[in-house]
Formats: structure tokens, C-alpha cells, sequence
């Protein structure tokens, strides 16, 4: 069956909001990858909204708080960035943290793609490989498609009560929760240090990296008041 008619079947009769998830799992059975995952992307800090597995959750987390990895790059440039080999070479070199993390997890390759179009990126599909290697010219086209596929989706997803869609779920709903909790951690860090929202975003993913936690779990920790961040 083609590429696109597996792609067809698989969004059938799904609800917007199931369609990233969806997506995420059927591009892990088109391309010789072992997990895949999307994440929105707002003033560099990605946001995880979908992923195949819990390892492909792990992953993205990773590039999150480490503020680092192949994802960053694609959508900050919006171009796909196909990191073949974490092992060793310019693309152990060019991430060297996110590298010995990912490889410290099983996975070998990252396929980050944008989504979005040539003026904007909301957000990247990310696929891991467990060995390194690169996609084929139709691997790629088939990852491509798949990504297309994600951008509309994203798009299609209900805004509340935008365009007459009253009483919808909100866009995102219980994604926005936790997006907004690391934004609200690092103004708390901002008030706490008295610095800027790039470094307060800079000292909460530092000091999760230094305690070996996501980004997510400390900004829960500071608006809570469990963590709190003090002037040197």
C-alpha cells in the first residue's frame, strides 16, 4: 500500500485533536525509525504535544530542556534537519550534549522536520533511529508527507470559541497547562533573579539538567513554590 493511502486509513473518521498522535505511530510503521514525535515551538522552548511511546516522549524532552538537539535548529531555520549519526562526526559535534544523551537512550539518528510553511514553523516532527544511517529520497518524501500532514492538522485543531465553534474544546487543551506553566516559572525566575526571560529560561533548564530532570518537571517544582531560584 502507498505511503499515502496508509496515511489516508489511519486518519479516517479520527477527531482532530487524535490526529498528531496518530500520525506519530503510523510514520514509525512507514520509515525505519523507532519512535517519532511533535512538538510546538514558542521563543525556542519546544512543547511536546504527541508522541509514539513513552521513549519518544523522553526524547523530546530532552532537546526541551537541554535547549539543544536537531529540533531547535529546524525550526528556528525551517528547514529539515537529518542528524545521521550521533555516535560520532559532525553531528556528535555539531549537539554534544543532546548527542551523548539521545545515544545514552537508545538512539542512534534524529529526522527533525518543520512544520508550518516558508514564512512561519509552529512546531517540528522529530523521528528517532536506533542505528545511524540516513533516510532514502522516498523515506524522506514519505517523512515530508507526513509532516504536511501534521501541519494541517495542527491547524484544524478547534480554537474554542473562534469562528462560530462555540462550546468546542479550547485548541490544545491540556497541552496549553503545561505550556503555560513553564512561562509562568521562568517569570517567577525573572522576578527571583531580577534578569531577563533568556536567562531565567537559561537557569531553569540549567539547573534541571544538573539534577538529571526535565524542564517541565522543575518549572511545576517553581510555580508550586518548591523550587525557588536565589541571586548569586
Amino acid at each position: 500500500m502507498r505511503a499515502v493511502d496508509v496515511i489516508a486509513e489511519e486518519v479516517r473518521d479520527a477527531e482532530p485533536r487524535d490526529i498528531p498522535k496518530r500520525l506519530c505511530g503510523v510514520v514509525v510503521e512507514l520509515l525505519p525509525v523507532v519512535g517519532a514525535s511533535v512538538a510546538l515551538h514558542n521563543d525556542g522552548m519546544p512543547v511536546r504535544l504527541s508522541a509514539s511511546s513513552e521513549h519518544a516522549s523522553y526524547l523530546a524532552e530532552i532537546q526541551a530542556t537541554l535547549g539543544d538537539g536537531p529540533c531547535l535548529y529546524a525550526a528556528r531555520t525551517g528547514t529539515p534537519v537529518l542528524a545521521s549519526d550521533l555516535t560520532s562526526g559532525e553531528d556528535a559535534d555539531r549537539w554534544p550534549f543532546f548527542a551523548q544523551q539521545a545515544t545514552a537512550a537508545g538512539v542512534r539518528a534524529v529526522y527533525s522536520l518543520p512544520l508550518g510553511n516558508d514564512s512561519v514553523c509552529v512546531g517540528t516532527l522529530d523521528l528517532y533511529r536506533d542505528t545511524p544511517g540516513e533516510l532514502t529520497p522516498r523515506e524522506l518524501r514519505t517523512a515530508l508527507l507526513v509532516a504536511g500532514v501534521m501541519t494541517v492538522a495542527l491547524m484544524a485543531l478547534p480554537r474554542g470559541e473562534e469562528n462560530g465553534s462555540r462550546g468546542a474544546e479550547p485548541w490544545l487543551s491540556g497541552l496549553a497547562a503545561e505550556h503555560d506553566e513553564v512561562y509562568q516559572a521562568v517569570g517567577m525566575i525573572m522576578a527571583q533573579l531580577g534578569v531577563g526571560a533568556e536567562e531565567a529560561l537559561a537557569r531553569l533548564r540549567a539547573h534541571a539538567f544538573a539534577r538529571n530532570r526535565m524542564a517541565v518537571d522543575v518549572a511545576h517544582d517553581v510555580v508550586a513554590h518548591r523550587t525557588r531560584f536565589e541571586r548569586d
